[in-house]
C-alpha cells in the first residue's frame, strides 16, 4: 500500500467522523462513537485533537455515572475542517512543502548561504516526530537561540529536547557534529590568514584561534606542536599528549618527530589550562627548558611555549 493512498485513506477517517458529530450542538464519546463507523478509540482520539486544538470544548460530568459532554467552540469562528484534517495528516513535513521551499532542495539549488538558521537546523534534525515536523524543530531551536547562537553547542540533549520534541538522540548528535566540524573548518582555514609568526604575540593570536577548542571544551590538559619552516610559516599542527603536562610524558622524541617529519625550521610548543589561569607552572618551565636543550642538538628552534587559558593566554618566553 503505498503512502500517498494511506494519506489519504487517514483523511477520510477524519471527515466521516467530523461530518458525523459537526451537526451536534453537545455530544458525549459514547454517542459520537456510535454515530462514527470507525474504531472507537481513533473516533477519541480525533474528539480529543479537536479539543486540544480548541474546536471543541469539554464539559466535565459533575455525576460520575455521566460521561462528559462536548460542544463546539463557537468563539474559534469558523471552522475549516479540511484544512485542520490536512494539518494533523500532513503536518508540516518536508515532504508536505512545496519543492522550492524544502531545506535541502534549496541548499542543491542556492547553496547552503542561501539557507536561514532554522532551514541548516532542519536539515541536521533530518527526520521529525508525530506531531512535529525536522522544519518545526528547527524554527523552534531557531527560535529559541536567536540571540544566543554561540551556546547552542553548550546545551545539553534534554534541553534541546525540550524546546522541540524532533530532537531525538540522533537528531542531538547531527546537530553536534556538525558544529564541531564547522568549528575546526573554520580553525583551519583561519590558519591561511596569520602566513608568519612574528614574535610572542603573533603566536598567542595564532593558537588561540587554532586551538580555541582547548579553551573552549577540553577537560583535560592536551600538548600539541607547531612546525615552521624557515621563513616562520606554520606548516602543520600535531598532538603529541592528553593529560597532566610533565617532563617525562612528552617526550623530546615524540615532539621532533614531527618536526623532522615535516622538515620544519622551528616549533612552537603549545598546551592548555583546563582551569583556565595561564599562569606557566614549574613543570610547564621544565618542559620548555629540556625541550630548547633537545631542539639546539637537532637544530631545530623551539621560538616559544603557548599556555592557553581563558579568556586570556601567555606566552613562557615572555614570563
Amino acid at each position: 500500500m503505498s503512502k500517498r493512498k494511506t494519506k489519504k485513506e487517514r483523511s477520510g477517517r477524519y471527515e466521516n467522523i467530523i461530518q458525523s458529530i459537526a451537526n451536534l450542538d453537545s455530544f458525549d464519546l459514547p454517542s459520537a462513537r456510535d454515530r462514527c463507523d470507525d474504531r472507537p478509540f481513533f473516533v477519541t482520539r480525533v474528539v480529543n485533537e479537536l479539543v486540544k486544538d480548541g474546536w471543541l470544548l469539554k464539559e466535565p460530568s459533575k455525576s460520575t455515572t455521566n460521561p462528559d459532554q462536548f460542544l463546539w467552540n463557537e468563539g474559534r469562528g469558523k471552522f475549516d475542517f479540511r484544512k485542520w484534517i490536512d494539518h494533523r495528516v500532513n503536518g508540516t513535513r518536508i515532504k508536505a512543502t512545496p519543492e522550492q521551499e524544502r531545506p535541502r532542495e534549496r541548499l542543491m539549488e542556492r547553496g547552503a548561504s542561501s539557507l536561514t538558521e532554522s532551514q541548516l537546523l532542519a536539515i541536521l534534525i533530518r527526520s521529525g516526530r508525530p506531531g512535529e515536523s525536522a522544519v518545526m524543530g528547527g524554527e523552534k531551536l531557531a527560535r529559541a537561540f536567536n540571540t544566543r547562537l554561540s551556546d547552542l553547542p553548550d546545551a545539553s540533549p534534554s534541553e534541546l529536547k525540550d524546546i522541540s520534541v524532533a530532537i531525538s538522540k540522533t537528531a542531538y548528535c547531527q546537530i553536534m557534529a556538525g558544529i564541531e566540524l564547522g568549528r575546526r573548518i573554520a580553525s583551519i582555514a583561519g590558519d591561511k590568514v596569520l602566513h608568519k609568526i612574528h614574535g610572542s604575540h603573533d603566536a598567542i593570536e595564532y593558537c588561540q584561534r587554532r586551538f580555541s577548542r582547548l579553551i573552549e571544551d577540553a577537560k583535560q590538559e592536551e600538548f600539541h606542536v607547531v612546525t615552521l619552516d624557515t621563513k616562520n610559516q606554520v606548516i602543520d599542527t600535531h598532538q603529541v599528549t592528553v593529560g597532566t603536562l610533565d617532563a617525562s610524558l612528552v617526550h623530546p622524541r615524540e615532539v621532533f618527530r614531527v618536526a623532522i617529519k615535516d622538515a620544519a625550521s622551528s616549533v612552537i610548543l603549545v598546551h592548555n589550562h583546563p582551569s583556565g589561569d595561564p599562569t606557566p607552572s614549574r613543570e610547564d618551565h621544565e618542559v620548555t627548558n629540556r625541550l630548547t636543550e633537545s631542539g639546539k642538538l637537532l637544530g631545530i628552534d623551539v621560538l616559544d611555549h603557548i599556555v592557553l587559558g581563558q579568556p586570556t593566554s601567555v606566552s613562557i618566553r615572555e614570563c
